[in-house]
């Protein structure tokens, strides 16, 4: 999709010249340099490697099973012979890398509130330079900290709980349970009190790791429902004392359990080491409908799918560096950073709030994380990724008529040199560095997870970043590992093939429509096989009938989301059972097609399609972009506060005929697209429990507070 040309023909004719002259120029050493790398490598070019046949299907059946061409004999399931235990995958990498900077985190330099026109008041950071512990140092630290655990009465196959923020503590905690062979139970640092309740009692904790903030903001009001624990480790240094906690309830920190492990009769109690087939991680998902599952994820799935994942990423190894900011509690993060941690890169920890310059938690003029570390890496969901997109555009549109020309044109020029598999360097260097510099100017590989990513925000990613975005698909039952896209293949909407982990089976869902035998690709639910697929739901045998075992012991897991398999083997995402409801003349609506489509629009920030089956017609729960509200709002002379524009039925009504015209241009059917609408003056976060920590849509959660509005829309008020 290229931007919308409207040009000065000066302009056009200066850049043209331009880029003739270069090409002219470039041309030769570009081709010898090519051909030379290409040939010693005997890859061909990016477009050839791009239109090769990525998998197949190992028995001829349009239905599948799909492997990947380097898997079709057998799927691979380690990264090295012998390191079958995820201990044995650090302790390799402390050998193999032991100097080599492994976990880093900034410096707090100060702290201050600063106050808003609103009256609000927000913290503000400035940060300073990031600290650095060696793969030997870290390797250390976690050997200690196991030896400690045991010390205070932890013991090896019983559960142990994480409920902190993503850190480098945290990823130490995790090495020393996998040492210790103590099963990590995973909760997200935004669940609600209920939802934590339920995992610790469910899993029999008595030992938990946290940080201070979320022991005194949400873990000390529900200490009384969960009668089983004893010991709480703080990773934070201070306070050292914890004074006020009910009886029989311990509160550590960190350092003085590591220190614990140093004294010699804790260091020669000796350890329990675990076996490939116990469980490593109880990963408690955020749930986008009723109670978290806690997933039982054995050392051998958790290598399995980061061998598949590793594949994937050209060149990989210790010159990377890794940005780590979203949830190590997802399936997503957790992956990426033992992805890392196996090839000696090194991780660099950071938040939403101070990811980049213009992050809410960084004071202005300071820098945020990207700019001091320049990650060549970074993972991240299609909300992040929809923000950045929405907010470079809006720039744009501010610029200049020159500099909205020349940015125009060396988008399109790029989109068009890409898909003939070319690179781009004067417009990268001229045009395009000013935003690759938003994530500090040296990332070479983004991985996308966690929901579809847009066509457009892929593509933009893919031209102004300067890098390819690789797509992926997977789930905490897969330990994330499914498919994902390679990284020469500039095609979108897709996630790519299998990995050489997994393989892929698509099952028919006759009420839905989906058949294998389809033309011209086949379809169905998709089911995912391999080495990767997790043990199923803890305590929870009545959801556990979505895995099962086939004929030659190969264990499956049904997704629930139905995909189709393109020529080439890659897979596309185009429906899930659970979004699809049936309206009352009988046409099925795919709530989750619809709100794709529609996020495209700069005007929505997010949206949740409702249908009720009672019903003639789709509604929406609509949170708009602020700055292209206000822009409407003054266009059609609507006064107010934001919230009352919010309020406002004659600003629904307007907004209601962009998203409309939206639709339209997406060619949604007149029956998919919302017929009325609720603005929301609040964005939907973790925090509000309106999304999941990956942000997917809450939709029980955002029916029950939408529930006036949803009789109100259907004429019940």
């Amino acid at each position: 999709m290229k931007l919308k040309e409207d040009l000065n023909p000066v302009l056009l004719l200066l850049f043209q010249v331009t880029v003739w002259l270069y090409s002219v120029l470039a041309f030769l050493p570009s081709y010898l340099f090519s051909s030379v790398s290409e040939s010693d490598a005997g890859l061909g070019s990016e477009q050839e490697r791009a239109q090769r046949l990525k998998a197949r299907s190992v028995t001829g059946r349009p239905a599948g099973p799909y492997r990947a061409m380097g898997a079709t004999k057998r799927l691979v399931s380690s990264l090295h012979p012998g390191v079958d235990t995820l201990d044995k995958v650090f302790a390799d990498a402390s050998r193999r890398f032991p100097d080599r900077d492994c976990l880093g985190t900034r410096e707090v330099v100060m702290e201050e509130d600063e106050r808003q026109n609103n009256g609000k008041i927000f913290k503000k950071v400035i940060l300073g330079q990031y600290r650095w512990l060696s793969y030997a140092e870290t390797h250390k630290a976690a050997a200690r900290f196991g030896s400690g655990l045991a010390a205070l009465g932890q013991r090896a196959h019983t559960n142990i709980a994480i409920f902190c923020e993503t850190r480098a503590e945290w990823v130490i905690a995790a090495q020393a349970c996998f040492m210790q062979n103590f099963p990590l139970v995973t909760l997200y640092s935004t669940l609600g009190g209920p939802a934590i309740t339920h995992g610790l009692n469910e899993t029999e904790v008595s030992h938990i790791i946290t940080s201070r903030e979320l022991l005194e903001t949400r873990l000390k009001f529900i200490l009384l429902e969960v009668p089983r624990l004893q010991h709480i480790i703080v990773v934070d240094d201070t306070p050292t004392k914890w004074p006020g906690y009910p009886r029989g309830i311990s509160v550590h920190n960190m350092a003085t359990v590591q220190e614990l492990g140093t004294k010699l009769e804790n260091v020669s109690r000796g350890r329990k080491q675990p076996l490939p087939s116990d469980i490593a991680v109880i990963m408690y998902t955020s749930g986008s409908t009723g109670v978290p599952k806690g997933v039982m994820i054995s050392h051998s799935n958790i290598i399995a799918g980061i061998t598949g994942m590793a594949e994937r990423i050209p060149n990989l190894g210790e010159n990377d560096t890794y940005i780590g900011y979203l949830p190590l509690a997802h399936v997503l993060e957790l992956s990426a950073e033992l992805v890392c941690v196996a090839h000696g890169c090194r991780i660099g920890y950071s938040s939403p709030q101070t990811l980049a310059d213009q992050s809410t938690k960084i004071k202005q003029g300071s820098k945020g994380d990207t700019s001091v570390l320049q990650p060549t890496l970074m993972a991240a969901v299609p909300e992040i990724m929809d923000r950045i997109y929405k907010n470079v555009m809006t720039k744009v549109e501010e610029m200049s008529s020159a500099q909205r020309t020349l940015f125009t044109l060396a988008y399109n020029y790029k989109l068009e040199q890409l898909s003939q598999g070319r690179s781009t360097p004067l417009c990268d260097n001229l045009v395009f560095k000013k935003v690759r510099s938003l994530l500090g100017g040296k990332t070479r590989v983004l991985l996308s997870g966690g929901a579809p990513l847009s066509a457009a925000t892929q593509r933009f990613m893919n031209v102004c970043f300067c890098c390819p975005v690789g797509q992926g698909y997977g789930l905490t039952e897969t330990c994330g590992a499914g498919t994902i896209s390679e990284m020469w293949d500039y095609s979108t909407g897709r996630v790519g093939g299998p990995l050489i982990c997994s393989e892929i089976k698509l099952k028919d869902w006759v009420e839905g429509g989906y058949h294998s035998t389809d033309t011209p690709n086949p379809q169905g639910e998709i089911l995912i096989g391999g080495p990767n697929v997790t043990m199923g739901y803890y305590k929870n045998e009545a959801k556990n009938q979505d895995f099962f075992v086939d004929d030659n012991g190969q264990r499956w897991f049904c997704t629930g989301d139905i995909g189709e398999v393109h020529p080439d083997g890659c897979l596309k995402i185009i429906d899930r059972k659970k979004d699809l409801v049936k309206l009352q003349a009988g046409e099925y609506v795919s709530l989750g097609k619809v709100e794709a489509m529609l996020k495209n629009c700069p005007l929505i920030d997010n949206i949740c399609a409702y249908a009720n089956s009672e019903e003639m017609y789709v509604i929406g729960f609509v949170v708009p972009n602020q700055k292209h509200l206000l822009s409407l709002a003054e266009q059609y002379c609507i006064r107010g506060s934001w919230e009352e524009l919010c309020n406002n039925a004659a600003m629904e009504g307007v907004v209601l005929q962009v998203i409309t015209e939206a639709a339209l241009s997406a060619q949604l059917e007149r029956f998919e697209i919302p017929r009325k609408i609720r603005l929301s003056p609040d964005p939907w976060t973790p925090e509000t429990g309106l999304v999941t920590d990956a942000f997917k849509l809450k939709r029980q959660q955002l029916k029950s507070k939408y529930q006036d509005d949803i009789e109100r829309m259907y004429g019940g008020k």
